[in-house]
């Protein structure tokens, strides 16, 4: 998918969606509540457009271990837990029943 296909509306909704994708393989116990919220808040769509694009960037780093940068690669696996801690926090302050 050519960059400028993430850059607009459109590919922002995709980068979420597979981002969500993505948190509900990695945090199966709260597949339900990450669901229910990503349709209703524009905070979790953007975390998890933001995991998707860490995850993303980790997996091309892991692809190119022996020629990865070590520090970036940390960096970047450090990314994606502290936006998972942030899914799991926001998931468990806010009421999957009620709209944001």
């Amino acid at each position: 998918m050519p960059i400028d296909d993430y850059t607009d509306e459109a590919g922002e909704k995709v980068r979420s969606r597979r981002g969500l994708w993505r948190l509900m393989l990695r945090l199966p116990t709260m597949r339900g509540d990450l669901q229910i919220l990503a349709a209703k808040s524009h905070r979790l769509d953007a975390l998890c457009a933001a995991y998707e694009d860490a995850s993303v960037t980790l997996a091309r780093l892991r692809k190119e271990r022996h020629n990865a940068d070590q520090t970036l690669l940390a960096e970047y696996r450090m990314i994606c837990e502290e936006i998972e801690s942030d899914v799991i926090q926001y998931c468990l302050t806010h009421d999957s029943s009620v709209s944001e």
